[in-house]
């Protein structure tokens, strides 16, 4: 089509003078449309005086108007039907692709122009319904009505397509691209197959088409390329496309193929072109290929494809693109992939066919990679990353004339010492070598002999040591070019003391090395380092200020020893980070002038103090904001609050924040995570955190906060994490309303509260991520993911930060913070709360359920059966509860994967199961249960106590046992000393029950009523309880 393109209107073709009604109506025609004068390439170029036929974009026969191109001159109005376009009634071929029409409806009067051939509306801003009237253009060989850059489509629905293409028996070639066709297969085959024999290009990518692919296409015997990318066809691709003998391009781009891919379609001689990437549920195998393929573009990226490699990929000598990314090969890459050089030697005129993109990533390759692979002439990209590539690389000469550009070997398991051959490659801009098993020393100079660097990327690796050759050369980097240098993860003792006078530095990441002592102050002063990660190091002070650093807008100094009081920041920083570090001030009252362009900043794991100032509410670009764990003091600024429009995270827990959380979040509030948790804050839950309806993490724990269940964030349908614990909530935990709750919930802990009466079961079947694995895997809980810009005229977006925050779980009677939440972990913790009644069978249906935690209520009845459901159930605590009955055999069969048990201090009675699982646990799982019996308790089940001895000696009839006697005293005596202290001596009482405590808790320092938390209420109805620790 652009050859078409370009014959039809590159210049104009001039037969005689344009005919004077002809030029009226182009002039008319330029007087109706709206355009932009300096976008305009033709229009704008129209004179009265000049010759119509000498126009740009004109062609013309016998002074008539026969071509007319008017694509991409930025027309913005609509096009009416009165228009004098309509009055070229020689038109053969129209363009009026790349323009506007301002979503108007292609107007029916196109039908006049009879003699079109050729007529391109592609992207031109029309939408609406494809008027019936197209089908009168008899004569057309080219129709392009493809829609793929508007949000407004075109469709045909009414007329159908059938209807659309009956009368276009001359078309050669049909575009449809993103018009709304909306048919199933068998109608959309046999529309295209029973009206377009001569058929030659079917272009209907993202038409809403669906399967199956019908055979009738068959007889469109002159297909040549046929692209359908983007429908969903949910099906297998027919083995009949491999008897299309012309075939030379096949596009089936994301549409849900599922299946065995036909090898046959393969090995067609004709074929040049064949993606199918994006088809996730495509398996197949690279076939045999024929000598002297013809092949050019093959693309397989995310696909089930597998196997290994076939030696005859060297057979493939016109192939230029390969891209088997994202699939399931293995074994190793074959010598004869050196064949796709060979075609230089032969046909050097046709070099433009050699391979130049090579993308093998994400794969299970291994064994070396062969050194021939870099010797491939005409190679501009290769990627073979996140494969199992080992061994070192070998040295190889004679590069220094490749086009090599981009080189990605990282997340493999190469060895040795980085090969100094790499940087043979001149025109190498982007070189990634990360987390692999390079070791010894570096020599940075050899960046020196690429003539543009712009990335190095040598992270996680093994590296020792970076040698500075000529240290204070400024000619270390040769080009313009600004660079980005990272060396995160290795074991660098030191700063690179070469890179001082290194101007060319715009991004280094020394990040998660060893190195100690003070940051250099050269460091500030490289005149366009933007991004600098100095974390996870042993720093421990600056030689100066970093607020000279005028062009540095990312800092990341987390994870160090850095202490005193906080540095003097500057205002252009859009990411701070100085969390896990000893600063030991207050938050300076001017903080908020120092954030007017930062959308990160975290100060968390310090030792700062004092209150937070209000002035920080001025940062107001901030989507994280995370002062979590100091010793910050005083009440939560209300204006916190208001910013939750534009922020994403706010945590401020684990400090000795006091007062209420103020009842003031905005209707737009767009916060994802608010985490407040270790606090001293009172009061209740403000009702407005219900217009938080994107909130996912909501953390409140260890608080005194007093309030009934928060039935009003029901509606907050992207919730994952609710905890509650210690605190002071009170009564049931129902929700009257019959809307489903919390579809994604993943860890629910209301532990240590005052809940009470029975539990729901009402909500049970929304927890989907409970439930469900497909919905699990949607709600996966990573690492939260966020994007910012730097201000000024040319914002960019910084790439993707992840923040982290910390989640508390009990998990065998002890705290554990969860970093990082896995998408199978779920977690529900009801214990320590007054819940009674029997325990709900829905627990049964959460199959997804990692952890369950009701222990400490007062639950009747029999542990539910339904539980032996629970397959994925790692831990089970129901102890210290009133349940009764046998332990059901169902939960010795289901539960394969629990690790964890207790169920002691229950009423639970007869034969403990001795099958899978259970054989693992100890006595403690099930101690304080009179009435069990059976390994691993000393009870034999089975065996009566022996009859008591009935015998009498003839005078024993009147004796004293003074044994028996001599206890009883004893015990009476002892009774009184302790007991009657305490209930006549009030300071004697008191001081007993103090210390008894205390003793308590140093025996068992794991228990769930911990002292650091002893602010949690006790259940009334509980009296003392048994806290064990389980082993």
């Amino acid at each position: 089509m652009m050859a078409l393109c370009l014959l039809f209107f590159r210049a104009s073709v001039v037969s005689g003078e344009c005919l004077g009604d002809q030029q009226s109506s182009l002039l008319q025609l330029k007087k109706s449309l709206v355009f932009t004068t300096n976008l305009s390439t033709k229009l704008v170029h129209w004179i009265e005086d000049v010759d119509c036929c000498l126009w740009d974009g004109v062609t013309c026969n016998d002074g008539r108007v026969t071509g007319l191109d008017l694509s991409d001159e930025s027309i913005s109005n609509e096009l009416d039907g009165s228009s004098s376009l309509f009055r070229l009634g020689y038109l053969q071929k129209l363009n009026l692709a790349g323009n506007e029409f301002n979503y108007s409806q292609i107007p029916y009067q196109f039908e006049k122009l009879k003699n079109l051939s050729y007529l391109n509306m592609s992207n031109a801003g029309f939408a609406g319904q494809i008027p019936i009237e197209i089908s009168r253009l008899t004569g057309l060989v080219t129709l392009d009505l493809s829609n793929t850059n508007s949000f407004v489509p075109l469709v045909i629905e009414s007329p159908n397509l059938a209807t659309l293409v009956q009368n276009l028996s001359e078309l050669m070639e049909l575009y449809l691209d993103g018009v709304h066709v909306s048919a199933q297969g068998g109608e959309w085959c046999l529309a295209l197959s029973s009206s377009l024999r001569k058929l030659r290009v079917l272009s209907m990518s993202r038409c809403h088409l669906s399967g199956p692919l019908d055979s009738s296409l068959l007889t469109l015997r002159f297909l040549s390329i046929i692209r359908l990318d983007g429908n969903d066809f949910s099906g297998p691709v027919p083995e009949f496309f491999a008897d299309f003998q012309k075939l030379t391009s096949l596009s089936f781009k994301a549409c849900g193929l599922t299946g065995k891919f036909p090898e046959k379609i393969f090995q067609l001689p004709t074929l040049r072109m064949l993606d199918l990437s994006s088809n996730v549920l495509l398996e197949g195998f690279l076939p045999e290929f024929p000598p002297n393929g013809s092949l050019e573009n093959l693309w397989l990226t995310q696909t089930g494809f597998s196997g290994t490699l076939p030696h005859s990929i060297g057979n493939l000598k016109m192939l230029s693109t390969l891209d088997l990314s994202d699939c399931n090969f293995n074994g190793s890459i074959p010598s004869t992939v050196a064949n796709l050089a060979q075609l230089l030697d032969e046909l050097s005129n046709v070099s433009s066919y050699q391979l130049r993109t090579l993308t093998l990533a994400k794969n299970s390759l291994e064994g070396s990679i062969p050194a021939s692979l870099f010797s491939l002439p005409s190679l501009v990209t290769m990627d073979l990353s996140y494969n199992k590539f080992s061994g070192q690389v070998d040295e190889f000469p004679n590069i220094s004339s490749s086009p090599l550009f981009y080189l990605d070997l990282s997340n493999n398991n190469l060895e040795g010492q980085i090969p100094m051959s790499l940087f043979d490659f001149q025109g190498l801009a982007y070189l990634y070598l990360s987390s692999n098993n390079l070791s010894g020393s570096f020599k940075l100079n050899l960046i020196q002999q690429l003539i543009n660097p712009s990335e190095l990327d040598l992270s996680h690796n093994e590296l020792s040591s970076i040698e500075c050759y000529q240290p204070n050369s400024s000619l270390l980097f040769r080009s313009n070019n600004s660079l980005a240098l990272k060396l995160a993860y290795n074991r660098l003792k030191t700063f690179p003391d070469c890179l001082r006078s290194q101007s060319n530095l715009i991004e280094l990441d020394l990040s998660n090395n060893q190195i100690h002592g003070e940051i250099p102050s050269w460091i500030w002063k490289l005149p366009i380092l933007t991004r600098l990660n100095l974390s996870g190091n042993h720093l421990v002070t600056m030689e100066e200020s970093f607020l000279n650093s005028s062009s540095l807008v990312y800092l990341d100094l987390s994870s160090n020893q850095l202490q005193g009081p906080l540095p003097v920041l500057a205002s252009h920083f859009s990411y701070l980070d100085f969390s896990g570090n000893n600063f030991s001030s207050t938050i300076p009252a001017n903080i908020g002038s120092f954030l007017a362009h930062a959308f990160f900043f975290s100060l968390s794991k310090n030792k700062l103090h004092g209150s937070i100032p209000a002035s920080i509410c001025n940062g107001t670009g901030l989507l994280v904001l995370d002062l979590s764990a100091n010793s910050l003091s005083g009440s939560i600024p209300q204006c916190l609050m208001g910013m939750c429009v534009t922020l994403k995270l706010l945590n401020l827990g684990r400090n000795h924040l006091t007062g209420t959380i103020f009842n003031a979040f905005p209707s737009l509030c767009s916060l994802k995570l608010l985490a407040l948790d270790g606090n001293q804050l009172k009061g209740e839950l403000p009702k407005s955190l219900a217009n938080c309806t994107k909130l996912e993490v909501l953390d409140i724990g260890n608080n005194h906060v007093e309030d009934i269940f928060p039935c009003y964030l029901k509606n907050i349908s992207m919730l994952r994490i609710l905890i509650l614990r210690l605190n002071k909530f009170y009564g049931p935990i129902g929700c009257q309303e019959p809307n489903a709750t919390w579809p994604m919930l993943q860890i629910i802990d209301i532990s240590s509260n005052n809940f009470s009466g029975k539990i729901p079961i009402n909500g049970f079947p929304s927890w989907t991520a409970m439930v469900d694995a497909k919905e699990r895997d949607r709600s996966e809980i990573n690492d939260l993911v966020f994007y910012g810009t730097t201000g000024g005229p040319a914002p960019y977006r910084l790439p993707g930060n992840r923040y982290r925050d910390v989640i508390k779980v009990t998990l065998k009677g002890l705290l554990f913070d969860l970093v990082k939440i896995q998408t199978g972990f779920t977690l529900i913790d009801y214990s320590c709360n007054n819940f009674e009644g029997p325990i709900p069978e829905e627990f049964g249906g959460l199959k997804l359920l990692y952890i369950l935690n009701l222990s400490h209520n007062a639950f009747t009845g029999t542990i539910p059966p339904s539980f032996g459901k629970l397959s994925q159930l790692g831990s089970l605590d129901l102890s210290s509860n009133k349940l009764t009955g046998e332990i059901p055999v169902q939960l010795a069969d289901g539960l394969i994967f629990l690790s964890v048990l207790n169920l002691s201090f229950n009423q639970l009675v007869g034969k403990i199961p001795m099958v899978k699982q259970f054989t693992t646990f100890s006595e403690t799982s099930y101690e304080g249960n009179r009435g069990l019996c059976g390994f691993p308790l000393e009870e034999k089940c089975g065996v009566s106590p022996p009859p008591a001895f009935e015998g009498t000696h003839s005078n024993s009839r009147n004796a004293i046992n003074w044994n028996f006697f001599s206890v009883e005293l004893g015990f009476i005596f002892g009774f009184g000393i302790v007991i009657g202290p305490l209930a006549f001596w009030r300071r004697w009482r008191i001081w007993y029950f103090t210390h008894i405590d205390d003793i308590c808790f140093r025996i068992f320092p794991q228990c769930y009523l911990r002292k650091e938390y002893g602010r949690r209420q006790v259940p009334k109805n509980q009296g003392r309880r048994h806290y064990r620790h389980i082993n």
